[in-house]
């Protein structure tokens, strides 16, 4: 019988591939688990589109991560903070820290996609990476000053 997997199957194959099975195999256990769905016309020309509505959306989002990229590529975020003696903050400056910086230009991102390269704990000026969607990151520039009062 051939079937098309809608889930990944370890021993047969990948999602969208056509494979030849036993007859009970299929009915006892791909199709009612559903890991597979019977390799009709309908079913092909559906999954088709579905394959080219996924194409486009990740087409759309690498075009929109480019453009975000560019967007905050060279950005500088200036981060106010208490600071003790010999310029030492109170705590450190965090990923939720800087993603709240530059939520204040519009854009929303995770907090864990703002990687700092080294922690935070003194004034002065560091480089931190925004990891976006589609593998595009972005090089920003934070700078810590200590606030007045």
């Amino acid at each position: 019988m051939k079937l098309i997997l809608i889930k990944p199957v370890k021993s047969l194959g990948k999602v969208g591939d056509m494979v030849d099975v036993s007859d009970g195999h299929a009915r006892n256990y791909l199709i009612p688990n559903g890991y597979a769905l019977e390799a009709t016309e309908g079913n092909l020309k559906s999954l088709e589109r579905k394959k080219t509505t996924t194409l486009l959306k990740q087409q759309k989002e690498k075009k929109d991560a480019g453009l975000l990229a560019q967007a905050l590529s060279g950005k500088s975020f200036t981060i106010k903070k208490k600071v003790g003696e010999q310029n030492k903050l109170f705590g450190s400056v965090t990923s939720k820290d800087i993603q709240e910086e530059i939520a204040k230009l519009g854009i929303e991102i995770d907090k864990r996609a703002v990687v700092i390269d080294e922690a935070i704990k003194t004034i002065g000026e560091f480089s931190a990476t925004v990891k976006l969607n589609a593998g595009e990151m972005a090089q920003i520039k934070v700078i810590v000053v200590a606030t007045e009062g």
